[in-house]
């Protein structure tokens, strides 16, 4: 079932949004070589308690951590780890926060130091796809319009689009349908209506899109060993257009 928001509900869900960027933008801050994905989430967790907010993912499903840290081949759900970050890498730090009961939820891939042109191309074709995307969240268009404009994009610059974790629905719930993907022909899928709030976040890839999950059950990488990135925004679909709650 798909819960539609108030506007009411949607500025609460905007105030935890903007708690989420403001974290994000602290990270930024952050990314150098020698940080580790261990001492960020450390931050995440005392930021958001100043602020009058909680790491929604920390406990899901027994997830351990109040973000995911996901480093080069990583896709998503990377545990944060005290090894630091080195030159030339690339990390998503992707978290959920709830805040008066109302929930945000964003992924931003960042470069530590100086990083190849080819992984700095990646993030800015995954980047754009995402704001593609956001452009066909409009009342009557369908979800098909979103994952179409992402894939066709991505698709002609070379990258492959993963399949396995997709964008979602979100209010008091982190996953509330429907369900987003990020690939597929235009026209399909559930119609988008005022009042819906949901996340856009594509993952796209260099080589193949498949993914293999590491022992942890939760860290998801690429088959090949090839860089991944993710862009993720909520936002509410809104008679005037889409509406982004997490704008940093």
């Amino acid at each position: 079932m798909i819960i539609l928001k108030t506007p009411e509900e949607i500025e609460l869900m905007h105030a935890a949004g903007k708690t989420l960027a403001a974290c994000h933008r602290e990270i930024a801050k952050m990314i150098r070589p020698g940080i580790s994905t261990w001492e960020i989430d450390q931050f995440v967790e005392e930021f958001l308690a100043k602020n009058g907010a909680t790491p929604e993912q920390k406990g899901f499903h027994g997830y351990p951590y109040a973000t995911c840290g996901s480093v080069n081949d990583v896709i998503c759900h990377g545990f944060p780890k005290k090894e630091p970050l080195r030159d030339g890498d690339i990390v998503t730090i992707d978290m959920v926060v709830r805040k008066n009961g109302w929930l945000a939820d964003s992924a931003w891939s960042y470069e530590v130091g100086t990083v190849s042109p080819e992984a700095k191309r990646l993030l800015e074709v995954t980047e754009k796809s995402l704001y593609l995307g956001i452009e066909q969240a409009v009342v009557g268009n369908r979800i098909g319009d979103i994952s179409h404009a992402i894939q066709t994009y991505a698709q002609a610059q070379g990258y492959s689009v993963v399949r396995d974790f997709t964008g979602h629905g979100i209010g008091q719930e982190m996953h509330e349908e429907p369900f987003v993907p990020h690939f597929g022909p235009p026209g399909r899928g559930q119609r988008l209506k005022e009042g819906m709030v949901i996340t856009i976040e594509p993952m796209l890839n260099i080589g193949t899109y498949h993914a293999t999950i590491d022992e942890d059950g939760w860290t998801a990488r690429t088959r090949d060993g090839k860089l991944s990135a993710q862009y993720e925004h909520t936002l509410a679909i809104t008679a005037d257009g889409p509406v982004i709650l997490t704008k940093q």
